[in-house]
Order: C-alpha cells, then structure tokens, then sequence
C-alpha cells in the first residue's frame, strides 16, 4: 500500500491546523513533521512544543524526522509529546547511542525509523535493518524544502529494498525531498512505499487531488 505524509515544513505556518485538516480530509495517510536544530543541519525548524500542541489538535499518524545531532537524547521527549513514529538519522550519533535511541523508541511503544543522507551507502544501515519500522532515504540534502529530486538516490532505494527483504520485509521505505507526480513513480518501483511531500502537497490548491496524483502516478 502507498501512503503519501505531507511534509508540514511547507506548510502555511500561520493556518496550520486548517492546513493540516485539509491534508487529512484529503486522504493523507501520515504527517511529516521535520525537525531540525541547526547544529546537524543548516536550519532550524520546530520542536517538541509543537509536536504537543499539533497531538492536541489531530489524531493524524505523526511521522516525526528528527535531522538533529545526538537524537538518543531527545528520542523519548518526542515520544510522549505524541509522535507515532521517531526516525533518527544514521550519521547524527555513535552506534551505541543509535541503539539506546531504538530501545527508547521501542520502549514507548512508538515505531523507529532509521534515515540516510544521500553519501551515506545503503550498506551502513545493515546492523540496524531488522530492528526498523521505516527506513527514510533523503533524495535531497536535509535542511531545506523545495530542492531537487536527486535520480541517483533511486539505486540505493532498490538496494535497501533488497536487503529488506531478506531480514526484515515488513518494513517501509520512505522517500524524502522532491517528490511530486512525476518523481513518485520512479521511488515507488524502486521500492519505496511512504511519500513524505511538501510543496507538491500543500503548494496545491486542491490538496486531495495532489495526494491523489502522488499515490497513483
């Protein structure tokens, strides 16, 4: 099943909630929420206060993306402020604490996802494959919305995909960063199946047939 998450980064700050309504009634199946801390990536953006008060506000399925540096420590605050699913990124922390971050994640009863930058090999995820809900790969540099889809990305996708089906085969692969009609059909035959969108979904004046477009190019 393809699940499209609008990526609330290219939302309309000031309208949010009605933003995010929109994307709910338009059939969206999770909401991206990316938070950044300037230090692992050149922006900053929202945090664990947001994540809270957007809980008190949706029942939507939160897809938090945490592109910030040593997330072990961070991980279970973003669990009881009501994230569904914590995904960290491989090159933020050491091995271990990667590992302390997915006991903590598991602990809350919330599902893990692991995230590569686009340098980062497939084959650094190896050690972590079988314990992941979601692995999210970046087909832009993380920090920033509106980049370009990077094509090369789609051969990590497949190899991912590959090893995943060997260890670990109920879990996802999320794709992130340019993704609209056109490129939403070249992540999904290279395997991937969730489609964290921003502008392509909320820089769309009719919302569900934007989520549409995505789920079935």
């Amino acid at each position: 099943m393809i699940k499209v998450s609008p990526s609330i980064l290219s939302a309309n700050f000031a309208a949010l909630i009605s933003d995010i309504n929109e994307a709910k009634s338009g059939g969206a199946d999770y909401l991206h929420i990316d938070v950044m801390d300037g230090v692992f990536v050149p922006n900053i953006t929202l945090g664990i206060p947001v994540v809270r008060s957007l809980r008190n506000a949706t029942d939507m399925f939160f897809d938090v993306h945490l592109m910030i540096d040593r997330p072990h420590r961070y991980v279970k605050d973003f669990c009881e402020a009501g994230a569904d699913l914590v995904t960290v990124h491989l090159e933020a922390d050491q091995p271990q604490d990667l590992l302390d971050a997915i006991s903590t994640i598991r602990a809350c009863g919330k599902k893990v996802g692991m995230s590569l930058k686009p340098r980062t090999p497939a084959e650094a995820l190896i050690p972590y494959l079988p314990m992941l809900d979601l692995v999210l790969v970046m087909t832009v540099e993380p920090g920033f919305g509106g980049q370009s889809f990077m094509h090369e990305q789609l051969s990590k996708i497949k190899a991912i995909r590959a090893m995943l089906d060997s260890v670990n085969p109920r879990c996802e692969i999320e794709v992130d960063g340019g993704i609209d009609a056109q490129t939403s059909g070249l992540v999904k035959e290279a395997g991937a199946n969730v489609l964290a969108a921003g502008s392509s979904v909320f820089g769309a004046k009719d919302r569900g047939a934007a989520i549409e477009a995505l789920r079935n190019a």
